[in-house]
């Protein structure tokens, strides 16, 4: 099975007509986080209605995994942390959303929300450990924050990514996790697009402008994975180390 991974498209329209087109030929698609853009021109409420159509229209074509990140929450929770109440009520057949998981081909995927705060990390922190309680055979996450102290989240000056993912990842050892926000990881020095935490593969595609998006192409079978980007293209098999 081939998986498609994007990240931080930030409402760039190009890129969102890239995948739908894109979509038919995945039986997985995934968008980690940040589909809207809260320094754009346009309204959040705007945006969302365009970005909830072209969610539609690729879930239609394909299993789509969206999980939110830090530009996307429209509302607070009762602890005053943002959340993306937006993406709850987007309702498609094949699209799997925050706080959900879903079995693709025999691989178990879990959706994480953006956590914002001690509330929404708690819930986060319950969701995966009651999900790995069924001990799935192949586990898959995807998280907007990639995990902290890695390439991945390697920003070119510093490391700003996730560490209480990290803990996570350590405690329940998914064996892939798909996440963004550190745009720039791949293309700086010292950056890096994947990698590995244990048995844990991580990855981040950065965000580059323009149509198509860079993106990360998972073959499970092959037990490979591939880069796309303007910088070019990279391939590693994850049977190394």
């Amino acid at each position: 099975m081939k998986i498609l991974a994007v990240s931080d498209l930030h409402f760039n329209l190009g890129q969102f007509d890239w995948l739908s087109q894109q979509a038919a030929n995945y039986p997985l698609v995934i968008i980690a986080g940040d589909l809207l853009d809260i320094a754009g021109h346009l309204d959040l409420d705007s945006q969302i209605i365009v970005v909830a159509k072209y969610l539609r229209t690729i879930s239609a074509k394909t299993r789509l995994m969206v999980c939110s990140g830090n530009h996307d929450g429209d509302e607070r929770n009762e602890q005053q942390e943002y959340i993306a109440r937006w993406l709850q009520r987007v309702r498609a057949e094949g699209l799997v959303v925050d706080g959900a998981t879903s079995v693709v081909g025999g691989l178990t995927a879990s959706v994480c929300p953006w956590w914002d705060g001690p509330a929404s990390l708690e819930a986060l922190q319950q969701f995966l450990r009651r999900e790995g309680a069924q001990a799935p055979q192949t586990w898959l996450w995807v998280h907007h924050a990639p995990p902290n102290g890695f390439g991945v989240s390697w920003t070119g000056k510093e490391h700003a990514g996730d560490a209480a993912l990290v803990t996570l990842i350590n405690e329940l050892q998914p064996d892939y996790v798909f996440s963004g926000h550190i745009h720039n990881s791949p293309f700086r020095a010292g950056g890096a697009w994947a990698n590995q935490i244990g048995k844990t593969w991580v990855f981040n595609a950065g965000r580059q402008l323009g149509a198509p998006p860079a993106y990360i192409e998972l073959d499970l079978a092959a037990r490979s994975a591939r880069w796309v980007s303007q910088a070019g293209v990279e391939e590693i098999s994850l049977n190394a180390g």
